[in-house]
């Protein structure tokens, strides 16, 4: 529906499109005849962004361009196009010929969003009011089919890494001090003596940036980062290559250093349960992550602490964790951030907040070069690692992308589908893409029971969370059957 005002009435406190916006219009249309004066522009582009964004709509703006009287006055034809806060498009300024801009707006995300922001409805339901609609006769669309091959909008394969390198700096301070200072209350709440953050501290990426805020919350809170315990616990699977950064990064952060490894214990299971070693099974995977498990536990039971989660978000969606083994903790830090996050956040947190101690930097560049893997099979003849995550589970951004559209709006399989092979661009084929949304689908449904019993975390994007407590409320027995029909489809 759409709604159109002119002018000034955008610029009061109560303007008629806010009224509008509560009474159902999706689109809000401003014509200006607003000339143009020092820093005026920025302004208008700010207005027009905040409008969109708290009235979860399109705001459309056009101000008087070339051609106006200039006796006192001057003009410069800016038009703005925002959706929800961002502005999508904006035009030439100054043209003397005026200038067009075009994009396409996404009305069902927007209408999505209304749905999900209940203070929306709580507003519209006190201050909607019936209003005049004038229907208009459908125009025949004459445009050939083609016009519908491609989108006329930006959509970043990256919906969780901000694209702009300001924003991005901006944004990743923000995480941090979320689960820092997220962390540091948890600890403060501790009897004094309790104080000790426990991390299993893997080499890979995800362990590393729990390691990191936790490292962070101590220097906020003015205890020695000795008090965080890092627990080195060498597998079957274990390389040489993320055993060292694992050692390395530990020390070079003042922490206090542990090594336990659990291929003994792994093995006593073995022998218990009947089970042949050499098969290098989910039995051979599980038993060592409930090792590591429940070695950081009782680290924690003795050392008089917490065991801190190092689990993401991604890994939650795609329930790719032992239940009850690395999927368990005192607290999780990493639950709120999705995979691709994770490497922009280590890198961020390399040059800002560790800027100081090269050492630490320079492992961090080691750990940041290697591939994502549990490490729970053995390796290759050459030691290298021989088990890699994206090869069981698929390309952590395309699932990311996924969880993104399918958490934040509710998009179907299809939408989803469409929209990714935009944002990819050529990188990844339909087929491609609907194998790998099949695989997101099969495995989100399956392992909600997993995320019904996780630990405390922080929210961290507006995207939403997995938590049963927060924003994800699902039945672990959901149905999933025709999300997947849908899915298989696609073509």
């Amino acid at each position: 529906m759409l709604h159109t005002e002119v002018c000034e009435d955008l610029w009061v406190p109560v303007p008629p499109s806010t009224i509008a916006a509560l009474s159902g219009a999706t689109v809000l249309a401003n014509l200006s005849a607003s000339n143009v004066t020092i820093g005026k522009w920025e302004y208008r582009h700010d207005l027009v962004a905040m409008s969109s964004a708290k009235n979860l709509a399109v705001q459309l703006y056009s101000a008087a361009g070339f051609g106006e009287s200039t006796s006192d006055l001057a003009w410069d034809g800016h038009g703005v196009i925002a959706d929800r806060g961002d502005v999508l498009a904006q035009t030439d300024r100054y043209a003397l010929d005026g200038s067009v801009a075009v994009v396409d707006v996404d009305l069902l995300a927007l209408s999505e969003d209304r749905i999900r922001q209940t203070s929306f409805a709580q507003n519209a339901h006190v201050h909607g009011v019936p209003m005049r609609v004038v229907d208009v006769v459908p125009i025949a669309d004459t445009r050939p089919a083609s016009t519908f091959e491609s989108l006329r909008r930006f959509v970043t394969p990256l919906p969780f890494v901000p694209t702009d390198v300001a924003r991005r700096d901006e944004r990743c301070r923000e995480i941090f001090q979320i689960t820092s200072t997220s962390l540091a209350r948890r600890i403060e709440t501790l009897p004094a003596e309790a104080r000790h953050c426990i991390i299993g501290v893997s080499g890979g990426r995800d362990s590393t940036h729990a390691l990191l805020v936790a490292v962070h919350a101590m220097d906020l809170l003015g205890l020695p980062r000795s008090d965080v315990i890092g627990v080195t616990m060498p597998g079957f699977g274990t390389t040489g290559a993320t055993y060292n950064a694992a050692c390395d990064l530990i020390r070079t952060l003042d922490c206090t250093f542990r090594e336990i490894e659990v291929r003994s214990v792994s093995s006593d299971v073995f022998r218990a349960v009947g089970h042949d070693p050499e098969i290098e099974n989910l039995t051979f995977e599980n038993v060592q992550a409930w090792a590591r498990k429940f070695m950081l536990f009782s680290v924690a039971a003795h050392e008089k602490g917490i065991d801190i989660g190092t689990g993401d978000l991604s890994e939650l969606a795609l329930g790719f964790a032992t239940y009850g083994g690395d999927h368990m903790s005192h607290y999780g830090v990493n639950a709120g951030i999705p995979k691709t996050l994770i490497t922009t956040l280590i890198a961020w947190a390399s040059e800002q907040i560790f800027a100081d101690e090269p050492a630490v930097q320079e492992v961090l560049g080691r750990i940041q070069a290697m591939p994502v893997s549990p490490e729970l099979l053995r390796p290759n003849a050459d030691g290298t690692i021989k088990q890699r995550s994206e090869d069981v589970v698929g390309p952590y951004e395309l699932h990311d992308f996924f969880l993104y559209h399918f958490l934040r709006f509710g998009f179907g399989p299809q939408r989803i589908a469409r929209v990714a092979l935009h944002a990819f661009d050529g990188d990844y084929d339909l087929a491609t893409i609907r194998r790998w949304l099949l695989v997101f689908l099969r495995r989100f449904f399956a392992n909600q029971f997993k995320r019904d019993c996780v630990p405390d975390s922080p929210k961290i994007g507006s995207g939403g969370s997995l938590s049963p407590r927060g924003d994800w409320r699902m039945p672990s027995d959901a149905a999933v059957e025709a999300w997947i029909r849908e899915a298989e489809a696609i073509g």
